[in-house]
């Protein structure tokens, strides 16, 4: 590999050198800080010997003393941003330069071929896509005719953890993904399961399986890859082999999905479904602008993989944190105890009373994002930010990490502290429009999901917060909070031993 790229640095170098002699000098800021780069292939190299990459640009951020990082990959520009001042530049004050988004193959393949709205580049067709979701799908009304589904849900996970305290433990990383994703295809299909599930309310095999394709594109989708910077080389050759694995797990994804959503589309064809009772039926019966199949099966899997891993993800780490500092956990139950009681369960109408849970969740969201960098901007003119030069043409990579860690924001920013959160009386919001976190972005390309997002994270933490003790075996002091090396998931899934806290004939029994 490394003879192969540099073969092509050195047949190239006088290329370089002779474009770059050419070039008119100009008067203009200079680039951002960043490593020096080769010739035409600038630091894929090194990129390549650094993995996982995401811990490689945070680790030279910290070298350089930089909020602000250039790197040179091929012949484009990847910025990466770790300030919020910085940050909120890029994604607001000059949005319209930075909202379309670059060519990837992971987008490309994930979206089959930029027909969804997360990585459609600006244009006609994204504008389409995001007015259908803001109006028709994420709206607030469709969010309220909604609730009867997500009250279905939240009732079926304590069903399914009360099921298990007879076996004394529950793996919370598979119960926050099989909530998020039963959420998903309840909210999507009209039904939790692909398949028959299991009699405790459990996961079957068709949605495990379902499930873990989806975490595998969320893994894969903000990953650099070596195409990306030399396109030439795509649908030649997989080169880091990122290709192959996407595909397989698109496929497995999309083997359940996309019959129903063939049959669904044909029921209405034929007049044999006549009412809208989910959200496939919305996109399906949309007047305005029709959508093609292949545009619903796109969007639907956007916004199952949007569905699937942040809430997940949040609930875990919140509750491995609460349980290493009980004093947080009595707080949030004593909220809840005093705001609901123990006589009924906690509800969607009572999250605005429920300041300590949301702050609860929103320090979650700070220092343990899903992912640590955001999809990438693509620059579609020479801009100034922050005093430096961005050429037209460069990726910028906002880091969730940066900001949520930031010792210049936050003080002790590598401790769990909701009450950071608390202001006073004013309502805990989990958006954050200064970007201090970044739990769901802001600007043009700032997620569309914000409600059903907030209130899927908050109900499903008080729910079990108020449902059931969590407390580790006996053998084990504290839990372990170290991260996976090669994503920001905890290293070891939380495992708990789990007991009811209300009266037996309070919890969903069917």
């Amino acid at each position: 590999m490394i003879i192969f790229i540099l073969s092509i640095m050195s047949i190239l170098y006088l290329y370089s050198l002779l474009n770059n002699s050419t070039s008119s000098s100009k008067l203009r800021p200079p680039l951002p800080p960043g490593p020096t780069s080769l010739p035409y292939i600038g630091s894929i190299i090194s990129m390549l010997r650094n993995k996982p990459t995401f811990r490689w640009i945070h680790r030279m951020m910290d070298e350089m003393n930089t909020k602000i990082l250039c790197l040179r990959l091929g012949n484009i520009h990847l910025i990466a941003v770790s300030d919020p001042k910085i940050a909120v530049e890029f994604l607001k004050d000059a949005n319209g330069i930075f909202s379309s988004r670059p060519d990837s193959m992971s987008g490309y393949l994930i979206s089959g071929g930029y027909l969804n709205t997360a990585h459609a580049p600006m244009g006609d067709h994204w504008k389409k896509m995001k007015t259908i979701l803001t109006s028709e799908i994420l709206s607030v009304a469709k969010h309220k005719w909604l609730l009867n589904k997500r009250k279905e849900e939240d009732d079926n996970i304590l069903r399914y953890i009360k099921n298990q305290c007879t076996r004394g433990f529950v793996n919370v990383r598979i119960m926050g993904q099989q909530y998020t994703s039963n959420m998903a295809r309840k909210l999507m299909f009209g039904s939790r399961n692909f398949g028959k599930g299991r009699e405790d309310g459990g996961p079957g095999d068709e949605e495990i399986e379902h499930a873990n394709s989806l975490w595998t594109l969320l893994v894969y989708d903000p990953e650099l890859c070596v195409t990306d910077y030399f396109p030439w080389l795509r649908w030649k050759t997989d080169f880091d082999g990122h290709e192959k694995i996407i595909r397989n797990a698109i496929l497995k994804a999309r083997k359940y999905q996309d019959p129903l959503i063939d049959e669904r589309i044909q029921q209405w064809k034929d007049g044999v479904r006549t009412q809208q009772d989910d959200l496939l039926d919305v996109f399906i019966t949309h007047k305005n602008t029709p959508l093609t199949a292949d545009e619903i099966k796109a969007q639907i899997l956007d916004l199952i993989l949007a569905t699937f891993d942040n809430v997940a993800n949040n609930i875990e780490w919140a509750l491995a944190e609460m349980i290493n500092e009980p004093r947080i956990f009595n707080r949030a139950v004593h909220e809840l105890d005093f705001v609901v009681g123990k006589n009924r369960l906690v509800q969607e109408s009572d999250l605005q009373n429920l300041n300590y849970v949301k702050a609860c969740v929103k320090e979650a969201f700070r220092l343990h994002p899903v992912v640590p960098f955001s999809l990438p901007h693509l620059t579609t003119s020479d801009s100034t930010v922050a005093g430096y030069f961005i050429p037209k043409g460069s990726n910028v990579i906002v880091s969730r990490l940066g900001l949520g860690r930031n010792p210049e924001v936050w003080d002790d920013p590598l401790t769990y502290n909701p009450e950071r959160h608390m202001n006073g009386n004013k309502e805990v919001v989990l958006t954050d429009s200064n970007l201090h976190t970044f739990s769901f972005s802001t600007g043009r390309r700032g997620c569309p999901g914000v409600l059903f997002g907030s209130t899927m994270a908050t109900m499903l933490l008080a729910r079990l917060v108020q449902g059931f003790t969590w407390e580790l075996p006996p053998n084990e002091p504290d839990v372990d909070l170290q991260e996976n090396l090669y994503d920001l998931a905890k290293a070891k899934p939380l495992f708990a031993l789990v007991k009811p806290r209300l009266p037996p004939s309070i919890y969903p029994t069917s």
